[in-house]
């Protein structure tokens, strides 16, 4: 893995713009092409490789914390976990999840996984393709994510209600926007009827018990590009276990098991030792060098990195009232003080891609870059 500096393409703003990427500079530049990073074939082979064995163990976990009742370390209140169940025993459609991986001197560590509503999506699938066709055509990039995401909706497509499928975030957040209608316009493409419904518009029919779009027309299949662990303690949200059309949400309710970090000390009590996963606990315990990270919590918020009683770094934020879990510390490589994550996704079960954010420290956090990335072939 080498970070390779480049000169951007001209014009780069407006040609990530036309393919429908509008959030590419904030406050600070989030989209960079002055670099990309470059690997060995047989490094993707080993994220690859890496991402498929961690999402075999994660379902092991997930079947482990029904089997044994495990919910309290989750926090998941008690009137949700039969309706986790049922959407694990029915095999609930589920789309995608997003391993945050550190690789350093050929070691692949599992620093956490959102399973439920990661981002980053568009950049890592359609403008890495696009900036690699300009820049490098005769490479390659580990990057299937945009054919997975399709065959994923075609394969669901009998599952699902035969209705129309909805897809939802919250208002106001371009990202989440752009995130949800590039995953819709992937559904188009799989044969769906879609609309579109910011999540704040969503209705309840009282006195016939189900969801409703703005038009009253039942919602009976919706993508939410918004976390469990807020919806569940919305007085809304508890709708949910009273809904006559059982409506399909997607990510299903079993993925609040683990995009909760909770989930860290759990695969490390089930596979200890394991060359992908780092030591976490519930307590800090013999952890002399470690990361003290929120159950909930989103955005690298209240981190704090800790080495022989020393704070090395720490991030604010407004989590950590569920509690926390202590990761040993792995620290992430540094490229002349550039500190990359590889965000490893999973499409419809497969290892699919990946999308690198990097830091200015060791805590990746909202205000991280994303490079592209290409394999030397």
């Amino acid at each position: 893995m080498k970070r390779i500096a480049i000169r951007p393409r001209p014009q780069w703003q407006q040609k990530v713009e036309d393919i429908g990427f509008g959030f590419h500079t904030g406050s600070l530049p989030y989209w960079t092409e002055n670099a990309y990073y470059e690997f060995e074939p047989y490094e993707i082979d080993l994220l690859e490789d890496a991402t498929q064995e961690l999402w075999d163990l994660c379902l092991e976990a997930v079947q482990r914390v029904i089997d044994q009742q495990l919910y309290d370390r989750f926090q998941i209140p008690a009137a949700f976990r039969p309706y986790i169940e049922r959407t694990w025993n029915k095999d609930a459609p589920m789309v995608y999840g997003r391993f945050d991986l550190a690789y350093k001197n050929g070691d692949i560590k599992l620093l956490e996984f959102n399973a439920d509503t990661p981002t980053s999506l568009c950049e890592a699938s359609i403008v890495q393709w696009f900036w690699l066709q300009d820049i490098a055509p005769q490479k390659d990039q580990f990057n299937s994510i945009h054919e997975k995401l399709i065959e994923t909706w075609q394969y669901w497509k009998d599952f699902l209600h035969r209705d129309t499928l909805y897809f939802s975030c919250i208002s106001e957040h371009l990202e989440d926007f752009t995130t949800t209608e590039y995953l819709r316009d992937c559904a188009i493409q799989a044969g769906f009827d879609t609309r579109f419904i910011w999540i704040e518009d969503i209705g309840w029919e009282a006195r016939q018990q189900h969801f409703l779009d703005l038009e009253g027309n039942a919602v009976k299949n919706i993508f939410k590009l918004y976390p469990w662990e807020w919806l569940i303690q919305e007085e809304f949200g508890k709708n949910i276990l009273l809904d006559s059309h059982a409506a399909y949400w997607i990510e299903p309710a079993w993925k609040m098991i683990l995009s909760n970090k909770a989930i860290l000390p759990l695969l490390w009590e089930m596979f200890p030792d394991h060359p992908f996963l780092l030591p976490a606990y519930h307590e800090p315990n013999r952890l002399r060098q470690y990361a003290k990270k929120p159950v909930l919590s989103r955005e690298g918020a209240n981190i704090s990195l800790h080495a022989d009683s020393r704070i090395l770094e720490q991030s604010e934020g407004d989590y950590g009232k569920e509690g926390y879990i202590y990761q040993q510390l792995f620290e992430l490589p540094c490229f002349d003080g550039n500190y990359p994550v590889i965000g490893s996704w999973v499409v419809g079960a497969k290892a699919a891609g990946i999308g690198i954010r990097e830091s200015d420290g060791l805590i990746t956090n909202d205000t991280a870059r994303f490079v592209p990335h290409l394999i030397d072939v």
